[in-house]
């Protein structure tokens, strides 16, 4: 098992002098996101990049991946994007709530439709309120699933039952991060996530 690299100085300095950074995209949204491992090395969850570059610049988790195709340019270079983190510190993984967000919606229901069953690219996924806001429905775990757009654009402003669609799986929100169910085919994943996603945590 690879150990941990240190991210490059040039971005905090970067960021401290106001200077401009952009990320590059060759692939689609999913991989831009980065894998958070406990001081364990196992998964512990999926979050945006910028949220993980917030954590590496507060000393909350340190690099052990870099993207082979993604990267962060910065004022006179650019450099790989961080794909695998580790958190520095161990805490009690139970007290640790799953935070509600787009892309832990989509990882809780493993990058799939739940109306027809396709699975894709985040960028060609959106979200779905069951009962529509229109009706009183909220932007809840219990009332969020994932959904392709084709699928999102039928259903429209009714519900599964008035549109004549059969919902997978009933939504609700993981009660902790040990609770959270993940699955994804490797060959749907960064390639530089495979060596550590050997856990398949239970919904």
């Amino acid at each position: 098992m690879k150990g941990t690299q240190t991210y490059p100085r040039w971005f905090a300095a970067s960021k401290a002098r106001g200077l401009p950074t952009r990320i590059v995209a060759k692939e689609n949204d999913m991989h831009a996101a980065v894998l958070v491992l406990d001081v364990g090395m196992r998964p512990l969850r999926v979050e945006p990049w910028q949220r993980a570059i917030c954590d590496l610049f507060l000393g909350k988790v340190e690099v052990v991946e870099y993207s082979r195709d993604r990267t962060i340019q910065g004022v006179a270079r650019a450099w790989p994007l961080p794909s695998v983190v580790r958190v520095v510190r161990h805490f009690k993984r139970e007290r640790i709530q799953v935070r509600f967000s787009r892309l832990n919606i989509y990882t809780r229901d493993g990058f799939t439709c739940q109306y027809c069953g396709a699975r894709l690219p985040s960028e060609d996924l959106t979200f779905d309120h069951v009962t529509p806001r229109s009706r009183g429905g909220s932007t809840t775990w219990d009332n969020i699933v994932t959904c392709c757009i084709p699928c999102n654009r039928r259903k429209s402003d009714r519900t599964p039952v008035e549109a004549a669609m059969h919902l997978r799986g009933r939504p609700r929100r993981p009660a902790y991060l040990p609770s959270i169910t993940v699955k994804m085919n490797t060959g749907k994943i960064p390639a530089e996530w495979a060596p550590y996603w050997t856990a398949v945590l239970e919904r």
